[in-house]
């Protein structure tokens, strides 16, 4: 008896592992943005920022990586150059497209109207899988249907955060603080040029974050090395990186990092953001699925947009209220229809059933298919003295298979 509290105490926390773990993340994103927007409005160059960003995650993650996966060296695949062709375009879609875009947007914005954007996400990565068919859509099932929905409902938020900027809402912490940390003085005209151009590089950077989703699961399965993976896409993206920033700034000076925000947001940036969260991240969806792990980053938008008003003293619109709302609502229907189709793919695998096939083949077909438990099996394994064949079927095929002899 006195075992039984313990048991159930471990198993009260392993329960709570995962939601510690992305609520801690939610955190650290929430954390990086607000950190970023303060080394933007001070001058570093974005650029540059990528590059110290995936040199600290490349040199953070890759110990892990020789550690971690050097026991299974053997069943690691050898590099071959399609697979190292699909690293290189990894490496341009993540570190180079995307975080540039992506800074570029939190630049000419602000760090909640950026998380906000990156809510769409989820909507984007289920379009791309439809049109390159991993994922099917048949409007006669109500799942579907949700994740059609909520596509549609999470762009439509997101044009209307880009078209419609509305009226300041003051909030009641904010209304007596001075704007210290915000960037250099624009007038009307001109805030509403950059945030406008600031929205587009945002969605052109969740688009590229998408399409490196879709083309980093068909690597895996080329190449199913996790950690060692995205060693190699931190490193390439790093010297690409290297590359646009070289074309892009052409003073030697962008290149200076003292002890100051931007060595805190280049470093934290990479080895908060890019290595530990891959990591958590990964573990989390082995457990709990990748739909799991993507409903907490509504979280991270609410987490930012307190902390920007605290720190930052930035203004919060009415567009950006009305159109998170509408993203948040698509993306727990994108969300809902996802976690539907993993309970109907759970519930079919649960059906299957040992069925056994007896007698012999007759010109090529099955006499007849019975379904067994497994008692019943081994009683029809041991009377057939060798002739009857198992398999591991589910109950539809075999009744599919049984209207196809009727």
């Amino acid at each position: 008896m006195a075992v039984q509290p313990q048991t159930e105490g471990s198993s009260w926390m392993q329960r709570c592992k995962p939601y510690v773990a992305m609520i801690s993340l939610q955190f650290g994103y929430a954390g990086m943005n607000v950190i970023t927007k303060v080394s933007l409005n001070h001058g570093m160059s974005h650029y540059v920022l990528v590059v110290y960003r995936h040199a600290f995650a490349t040199l953070s993650i890759a110990p892990f990586a020789l550690f971690l996966e050097r026991r299974n060296h053997k069943a690691r695949p050898a590099m071959s150059l399609w697979v190292f062709l699909q690293i290189f375009v990894l490496a341009l879609l993540g570190p180079v497209i995307d975080q540039n875009f992506y800074y570029a947007g939190l630049k000419y914005t602000s760090p909640t109207f950026s998380c906000a954007m990156s809510n769409m996400l989820p909507a984007m990565t289920f379009v791309l899988a439809v049109i390159f068919r991993m994922e099917k859509v048949n409007l006669k099932k109500a799942r579907c249907v949700a994740k059609v929905v909520g596509t549609l409902v999470t762009v439509a938020g997101a044009m209307l955060m880009t078209l419609y900027k509305g009226r300041a809402v003051e909030m009641i912490w904010s209304s007596h603080m001075t704007h210290l940390h915000a960037g250099p003085h624009q007038d009307a005209a001109a805030a509403a040029k950059d945030w406008f151009r600031g929205s587009v590089f945002l969605i052109i950077a969740t688009l590229a974050w998408a399409s490196l989703f879709i083309l980093q699961a068909a690597t895996l399965k080329r190449y199913n090395a996790p950690l060692t993976l995205t060693t190699l896409i931190c490193f390439v993206g790093t010297l690409q990186a290297i590359v646009v920033t070289l074309a892009m700034e052409h003073k030697v000076d962008v290149w200076k990092i003292g002890f100051d925000m931007n060595l805190l947001a280049a470093a934290y940036a990479g080895i908060v953001t890019s290595s530990i969260a891959y990591y958590v991240q990964g573990l989390v969806m082995q457990s709990r699925g990748p739909v799991f792990a993507s409903a907490f980053s509504p979280l991270m938008m609410i987490v930012v947009a307190i902390m920007g008003s605290f720190i930052l003293a930035e203004n919060i619109y009415l567009g950006g209220i009305l159109g998170s709302a509408l993203i948040v609502a698509g993306l727990y229907s994108v969300l809902w229809g996802k976690h539907k189709e993993n309970v109907e793919k759970k519930e079919a695998e649960a059906m299957e059933i040992p069925v056994a096939i007896k007698g012999v083949e007759c010109n090529g077909r099955i006499m007849d298919i019975v379904e067994l438990d497994e008692v019943q099996l081994e009683k029809e394994k041991a009377q057939a003295n060798g002739k009857a064949v198992t398999v591991s079927v589910t109950a539809g095929e075999a009744r599919m298979q049984r209207e196809d002899e009727n």
